[in-house]
């Protein structure tokens, strides 16, 4: 009886939304690599475009335009429930907060005396917990002072400690709707870790949640239903039990995602040079 109700979920669950006729508009292009797509509780689109070393904004009704001209690398990007900003600087290899009146405040930039890798991506609990992926592509590798690559979280007491040292090389990272779950996608082995967070924001329970990801797994984001969105070869949609529901293509290759708008319904998707925008059934979280 109970497989049988399970498997009534299940279906429930992959026929509340139709991935394959999901209407898709692109909402900015032209950039070299977009990236690290953040929504702001005031209600406005953050993104990186990496190798341009720049900050993009979107305002409702508006073009793109230019939220800050030297990013230092920022890769991935959040926002807090005040809404300051929260950036991964790869190439200053430092987490920063900025606040609304744009003051940067450094967060983490050394383990143990020495220069972490070239943070990527975040997620803030509500609580203020940070955590971060530490990984290093291209010639980042050959400034390597850290000989492994990290999972991190940096306390609400402003206190950094490693929760992983994956062999392969950690990307996206989300929080569950409860923030009791975290998500961690690893590159190199094309799969998403799970770690159970207690209630002072520490990591336990390692486990794999999801196998043999199609692409290069890089950022997640989660519904409010907990279902994760990972950036692959295309948009993946998996339920928190590592079920696979479906996919929603984009004409570039994805690199990151967040839910946005003022309902959080919308889902923007940052792919090579563009970022799509998609309306969902079902709304996101913010951080």
């Amino acid at each position: 009886m109970r497989l049988f109700f399970a498997i009534l979920l299940l279906a429930w669950r992959a026929a509340a939304q139709d991935f394959d006729n999901i209407r898709i508009d692109k909402v900015a292009v032209g950039y070299a690599f977009a990236e690290g797509p953040a929504w702001s509780p005031t209600g406005f689109l953050i993104f990186s475009d990496i190798p341009n070393n720049k900050l993009l904004q979107i305002m409702p009704g508006e073009r793109a335009s230019v939220f800050r001209e030297n990013s230092n690398g920022a890769a991935g990007n959040r926002f807090d429930a005040q809404g300051r900003l929260y950036t991964c600087e790869s190439h200053s290899r430092r987490v920063t907060r900025t606040d609304k009146k744009g003051k940067v405040e450094v967060l983490a930039e050394r383990w143990q005396g020495k220069r972490l890798n070239a943070p990527n991506d975040l997620a803030v609990r509500k609580e203020g917990d940070v955590y971060f992926t530490d990984p290093a592509f291209g010639n980042q590798q050959d400034t390597r002072e850290l000989d492994f690559f990290g999972v991190f979280r940096i306390s609400r007491k402003g206190e950094l400690e490693v929760i992983a040292k994956p062999q392969g090389r950690p990307n996206g990272i989300a929080l569950a709707p409860d923030g009791r779950t975290l998500y961690v996608s690893n590159s190199d082995e094309r799969n998403v870790r799970a770690y159970d967070l207690d209630k002072s924001g520490a990591a336990s329970n390692e486990r794999t949640l999801i196998s043999g990801l199609p692409g290069v797994p890089d950022g997640i984001c989660v519904d409010e239903k907990g279902d994760l969105y990972i950036a692959a070869n295309q948009l993946q949609v998996y339920t928190p039990a590592g079920k696979r529901l479906g996919m929603i293509s984009t004409a570039e290759t994805p690199s990151n995602c967040t839910f946005g708008d003022p309902d959080l319904a919308s889902i923007y998707i940052t792919a090579r040079g563009s970022v799509f925008r998609a309306r969902l059934d079902v709304k996101g979280i913010p951080y």
